[in-house]
């Protein structure tokens, strides 16, 4: 009598986890400081609301949505490229580098990122640019926010060193103020001299 066959037992497939980063820039545009990054890989078991671009957001409910990202999220990392960085590479490849270093110093492997804008660095997983990402997608919202509170709070430090140019108000964004003031003082060691307002005045 044959032996009845039985078919071979076959464990279920692992299914990788999912950990989607976000990642986003701030300070390109202002004529001094560095420019900040920051990824994020948010905990879809710990949502958190009210997250969108940093800019539609005020300075207050940005600080207390900074705190809650690095509380609930399940990685983040901030990273800069220097102003120094910035005169050397030009500024969009030295955001692309912050960028880079953000999603280098997360503490979980992400399987994808999603960054704000039109176009991505490269990193070791697939990565997608979402133009409007900061409005669209939490992670890259999250992302926004640390990376633009973080700034603001390294040009108020900026200020304590160099009261005379009103970083505290502008961020060192190129305002009226600004120019006025770089105008009557000339560039401090943190002014970008590669940005046209810097070096026209360095070469004047």
């Amino acid at each position: 009598m044959p032996a009845e066959s039985y078919p071979l037992f076959e464990p279920p497939a692992v299914v990788p986890v999912a950990h989607v980063a976000g990642v986003d820039e701030a300070g390109r545009g202002p004529l001094a400081g560095a420019v900040y990054a920051a990824a994020v890989i948010l905990d879809p078991a710990r949502p958190i609301e009210g997250l969108n671009d940093s800019k539609k957001l005020t300075a207050r409910r940005r600080e207390v949505l900074f705190e809650v990202i690095q509380a609930q999220a399940l990685a983040w990392c901030i990273t800069t490229a220097s102003r120094e960085e910035i005169d050397r590479l030009n500024i969009l490849q030295a955001s692309l580098l912050a960028m880079q270093r953000a999603v280098a110093g997360l503490g979980l492997a992400p399987t994808l990122v999603l960054v704000d804008g039109n176009r991505a660095p490269s990193f070791p997983c697939p990565a997608q640019a979402i133009v409007g990402g900061d409005a669209l997608e939490p992670a890259i919202s999250a992302a926004s926010i640390l990376a633009k509170v973080a700034r603001d709070r390294s040009m108020l430090e900026l200020h304590a060193c160099y009261p005379q140019y009103g970083f505290d108000k502008h961020k060192g964004y190129p305002t009226a103020e600004h120019l006025a003031a770089l105008a009557e003082h000339g560039p401090c060691p943190e002014h970008r001299v590669s940005f046209a307002p810097v070096r026209r005045l360095l070469e004047g």
